[in-house]
Order: C-alpha cells, then sequence, then structure tokens
C-alpha cells in the first residue's frame, strides 16, 4: 500500500521542569495567567507530526512519502528519514523560509506546554495530492498549515483517495464548519481525548453523529490506553506498560504509525491498535519523537509476549 502522509515536519526543542505545572496555576486568576518556568534541560531534536509517523512506519518496514514544506535547514533531516526508508521526494524546500519549531516544556506529571511557528510550513497549500507522480492508496492528513488541511481533504475526496483524519493541534485554528467536514470526508479519525472534546464542543459532533460517515474513530488517552469506536461497537485497547518512561513528546505519532502499519496489512482494527500502543510504548522509552529504534523481529517478538499473537508475523508476510 503507498501511503502519503502530509502534515508538519519540524525541529523539536525539547526541555523538561522538575516539578508540576498545576502547582503554580491559581484559578482565581486564571485570565491574567503570567507564568515562566525555569527549565532544566534543552535539547533539539528532527520532529513534525508527519516526519515522526513515518519515522514509526519506517521501522516496521514501510516506506511511506512525506508531503511537506521546510527550509533549506531541512538538509540533515532529510538524511535521516532517507537513512531509515522514508521517502523523501514530496517535499518541497522554501529557500527563503526556516523549517517549522516545536516548543515543548515537560512537567514531572508529563504534562506540557507547547508552543509552535509554522515557518515554511505556512507555505504547504502550495503542495498537491493531485500533483503527485502517482495516486497513493491512502493519505493521513495531521496537522498542518490550516488553509491546506482544509484543501487536502477536499481534494482526496475528489479524486477517490481515502484519508485517515488528524487535526489534533490545529483543532484551534480550523473553522467548525472546516473541521466537521474533514471528519465527514474521512475514512477514519485521530485524536486524543483532550481534542476529542474539543471537536465535540466546536461542531457539535459526538461519537454516534461522527460514525454515522466515518468508518471508525481512534481516541487516545495516554497512559490509560485508546478507545476505538466502530458503527455498533467500541472496544478499549490497553496502554502497552513501558519499561522506563523518558519523554512523551511524539507518542501519539508513533501510535499513529504503528496502527498504520496493520492498517495497511488488512490487520483488524483492533489489531492495528494494539500495535499502535506498542510502537507508542518505544517512543515514551527514548528521548524525542523520532528517539526510539528496534528491528521489525524484535517489534513483532515484544507484540507476541504482550499481546500473544504469535500469527501476525505470516500475515504480515501475506499481506
Amino acid at each position: 500500500m503507498k501511503i502519503v502522509l502530509s502534515g508538519s515536519i519540524a525541529f523539536d526543542y525539547l526541555m523538561s521542569f522538575p516539578g508540576h505545572f498545576s502547582d503554580h496555576i491559581l484559578p482565581d486568576r486564571i485570565d491574567r495567567l503570567s507564568l515562566s518556568f525555569l527549565v532544566d534541560s534543552l535539547v533539539r531534536q528532527p520532529g513534525g507530526i508527519a516526519a515522526n509517523i513515518a519515522y514509526s512506519l519506517a521501522l516496521l518496514g514501510e516506506h511511506p512519502t512525506v508531503m511537506a514544506t521546510v527550509g533549506p535547514d531541512f538538509e540533515a533531516h532529510k538524511t535521516w528519514l532517507e537513512e531509515h526508508g522514508v521517502d523523501t521526494s514530496a517535499i518541497r524546500v522554501i529557500p527563503d523560509l526556516l523549517t517549522a519549531s516545536f516548543f515543548v516544556n515537560t512537567d514531572l506529571g508529563n504534562s506540557q506546554i507547547a508552543s509552535f511557528f509554522p515557518g515554511a510550513m505556512a507555505r504547504a497549500g502550495e503542495l498537491s495530492f493531485a500533483a503527485l507522480p502517482e495516486k497513493p492508496d491512502l493519505a493521513v492528513i495531521s496537522p498542518n498549515e490550516p488553509g491546506a488541511m482544509v484543501a487536502y481533504a477536499r481534494e482526496c475526496h475528489q479524486l477517490g483517495i481515502p484519508f485517515l483524519y488528524d487535526p489534533s493541534q490545529q483543532i484551534v485554528r480550523l473553522q467548525a464548519a472546516d473541521l466537521a467536514q474533514g471528519i465527514h470526508l474521512a475514512h477514519g479519525l485521530f485524536c486524543n481525548d483532550y481534542e476529542f472534546g474539543l471537536i465535540e464542543k466546536k461542531t457539535g459532533l459526538g461519537i454516534d453523529s461522527i460514525l454515522a460517515d466515518t468508518h471508525f474513530v481512534v481516541i487516545t488517552r495516554g497512559e490509560e490506553g485508546a478507545d476505538l469506536h466502530r458503527p455498533g461497537r467500541s472496544i478499549h485497547i490497553p496502554a502497552v506498560e513501558p519499561e522506563r518512561v523518558a519523554d512523551p513528546t511524539g507518542v501519539g505519532d508513533a501510535f499513529r504509525g504503528g496502527f498504520l502499519k496493520g492498517y495497511a496489512h488488512g490487520e483488524d482494527l483492533e489489531v492495528s491498535a494494539r500495535m499502535g500502543s506498542l510502537v507508542a510504548a518505544y517512543c515514551l522509552e527514548a528521548s524525542g519523537p523520532q528517539g526510539h529504534s528496534f528491528t521489525l523481529p524484535e517489534f513483532l517478538l515484544r507484540y507476541q509476549l504482550h499481546f500473544g499473537d504469535d500469527g501476525l508475523e505470516d500475515r504480515l508476510k501475506k499481506g
């Protein structure tokens, strides 16, 4: 299956705060919120949602294509992705802009406060699925320049390209009608539990009304796992216990990469979600959204030990 991932490519600036943000928020003065946190560490790593999903998917033996806009400072990140099996041919360099930047501060409870500077991502609307040399079998529309996300959803629908919709961080920037349309046209919806609450508030759409048009909805819940909703049936997917907790940045993207591996090979949605849960654990055990590493045999062995499915390897080979 040829998969094209649209969305952000960025550099992640990861900081750690040796306390809990909630201890320093005064609820009665929330309208005048003014906080500054002295952090213990700062690292710069490659990231961006489309790149993160592609990285995990490539670790599992796939060769996804990323469609995005970047700055001339992307070269080292490009080499890194290509070395791991990601197709970067649909990425366009915007000469006069820097690659997007993501600034995130994580506290001891793994709560995060983040800001995002779009940089070259602001030109994502110049790209088009119709301009790709080959029509993909599946697309993922993840956070990007809002206008580009709206255009991509309509374009995929017109071209007959099924797509998974992952609006996440851009829910607050998308117009309610555009957000609802993206959900309506999508084959599947991804979000976390907080983001789903924002979707309900902004669009008025509940899980039943979304499933009237969409084949499935995956709502991730951090250490509580994920909920998989299909018309007439909902199941809970437990989180895989990590061997250690290093950094939560990019865990949701890793989940999507694992899910897509199973989905691309025709696995049941429940199996695909379990695969996502395991890749998320790998990511949580490493620093940064592309700091984890494993081979496909290592992944399959850990999957079997955790879920007891010893036929997955053979099914993936046939797929």
